[in-house]
């Protein structure tokens, strides 16, 4: 039991250290109370409204792909602009849907589970979110511009991005300087936070899973983004100045590229992930009436899969002739990084092991999370195997395991936590038959969509193309299927939000039985500022 997280309490003291208070101070109104707000509750829903929308342009650009895939042959449109709806697809929902929506909750709720009264840089933390919305005008621009979007896959592997690139690349490029800026900026706010705002007598092993996933997962950005911010800056150059950095006839390297890319880009699969991994930690064992299983074990996990997650880079990257010795360097290091996440899976497992379950939306969304992300890993595995990756590259299993991890992974563990917390945003309860409904529509919808392709990449469907042979029909009829299921039912998600907002059951401070964190010490809904006075945090010994 040693490894186990002490439960806390609150000293009795002011009403003010749980309370908080909504006075407002000369604060502007309407919209210009949101411009210029530093409130970090504020902040966080102008992330998540703004996820929110990505995720919806997001996933019409993948509903054009696969209304396109439906059958074989060219339906609606043309493959330059199938290319341009590939590419923006995976560029928005990895830039604007999901990395914001994980900064969005990180503002909302990493101040109160640790007792801080606000961000530690309120006014970089308005300009870190003002920066998203300017860098995503300038990419979705892109769609208008001459030539059209960006149209060589959201990797933008040079030269394809380089030589062949349509003039708008300058502009894309520029919006992920932007977009990576304020990732940096809310990377460091997040840290100073943790760092300096605890409560008095909370320990950094006293933190929740989410605290704790968020801090390392800051770190992970400060890294790698300013990698990102290189490789981009080389292509604008390859682009506009004359260098050669990619270009094979000038004396460069393309596979320089990919190196730089995926130098940053696997880190990035984890940026993704970690924050998740700490929400399935705090909702677990909220609904399973028990603490969780080995917290020590998941902390030192999380740190392993980040130190990992640098070593692994060049899995992506078997077909392109690497050494032999690289090849079994990274199989053997991407194999290692499933240690540590087979942990976390065995913990969330005994966590539930004769619990008292209840099936609230969001333990719903938790156990598909476990599941579903669990088949995601195991295909990872397989594309971890070199030999066996050179007939896995290129196809619709790669695709199928991607979609694994990232839309169970990264879009359900987001809507677990909205469904968990919404008590504690709005003071209403989200309707408990729309979000059965919208849970069991989204997992029939994402396994209809992706499962699937996996059989049509083992049977060697190239991805990223338009048009393929009768041989793959079935299986893009199904997924396209699935995939307006999914898609649609996003729209119930909206509804359950804004009906959450207006009104519904009202929540308590604590909203569910077995919450235990110290969000749910302070009243429902959340006063704009909390622990005026720092709370006193005494663990509880055992």
């Amino acid at each position: 039991m040693a490894s186990l997280p002490p439960k806390h309490r609150l000293q009795q003291g002011s009403a003010d250290a749980v309370g908080g208070s909504d006075t407002h101070h000369d604060r502007p109104r309407g919209i210009m109370r949101w411009v210029l707000t530093t409130n970090h509750k504020e902040i966080g829903t102008l992330y998540l409204l703004f996820s929110l929308l990505m995720f919806m342009i997001g996933g019409v650009f993948a509903l054009v792909v696969r209304a396109e895939l439906f059958q074989p042959g060219l339906q609606l449109v043309q493959p330059e602009f199938f290319n341009q709806m590939t590419t923006m697809h995976g560029l928005i929902m990895v830039f604007g849907a999901v990395m914001p929506a994980f900064v969005g909750l990180a503002n909302w709720m990493v101040p109160l589970q640790i007792g801080a009264p606000d961000m530690a840089l309120p006014r970089l933390n308005n300009f870190s979110f003002w920066l998203l919305p300017v860098a995503f005008t300038l990419l979705l621009s892109t769609l208008i511009m001459p030539g059209g979007a960006p149209n060589f896959g959201w990797t933008f592997y040079a030269p394809l991005s380089t030589t062949y690139a349509p003039p708008s690349t300058t502009y894309f490029i520029l919006s992920l300087h932007i977009a990576g800026i304020s990732s940096i900026l809310g990377a460091i706010n997040i840290i100073a936070t943790i760092l300096n705002l605890r409560a008095p007598g909370m320990r950094l092993m006293d933190m929740t899973l989410f605290v704790w996933t968020w801090l390392i997962t800051a770190f992970l950005l400060i890294a790698v983004m300013p990698v990102l911010a290189g490789v981009v800056t080389m292509m604008l150059m390859d682009i506009n100045f004359g260098t050669s950095f990619f270009n094979a006839a000038g004396g460069g390297d393309p596979v320089l590229f990919q190196h730089l890319f995926w130098f940053f880009g696997h880190p990035e699969v984890y940026i993704m992930i970690l924050p998740a991994f700490g929400i399935v930690s705090v909702i677990i064992p909220t609904f399973a009436r028990k603490r969780l299983f080995g917290y020590a074990s998941m902390v030192y996990a999380t740190a392993s899969i980040a130190i990992l997650s640098f070593m692994v880079w060049a899995h992506h990257m078997f077909v392109v002739g690497l050494p032999l010795v690289a090849e079994l360097f990274f199989m053997y290091s991407t194999m290692l990084i499933a240690v540590p996440t087979g942990v976390k899976v065995f913990n969330w497992i005994a966590t539930l092991f004769r619990g008292s379950i209840t099936f609230e939306p969001a333990m719903l969304f938790a156990i598909a999370f476990v599941v579903l992300f669990t088949i995601g890993g195991f295909s990872g595995l397989m594309l971890a195997i070199s030999p066996a990756d050179f007939q896995y590259h290129d196809t619709y299993f790669v695709v199928a395991h991607f979609h694994y991890v990232l839309v169970p992974g990264a879009i359900f563990s987001i809507m677990a936590a909205v469904y968990y917390w919404l008590p504690k945003w709005t003071g209403h309860y989200p309707h408990l038959r729309l979000s059965q409904w919208h849970f069991w529509l989204s997992i029939i919808g994402v396994n209809l969509t992706f499962f699937p392709m996996h059989f049509s990449g083992l049977a060697g469907m190239p991805r990223r193309i338009p048009d393929y042979s009768l041989q793959f029909a079935d299986f893009n009829m199904i997924s396209s299927v699935g995939a307006f299921m999914f898609g649609l039912s996003q729209l119930l998600f909206v509804v359950i939000v804004f009906m959450c907002v207006r009104g519904g059951k009202k929540a308590p401070a604590k909203a569910w039985d077995g919450a235990e964190d110290l969000e749910w010490t302070v009243p429902s809904p959340a006063p704009l500022h909390t622990f005026e006075h720092p709370p006193q945090y005494r663990p509880v010994e055992h």
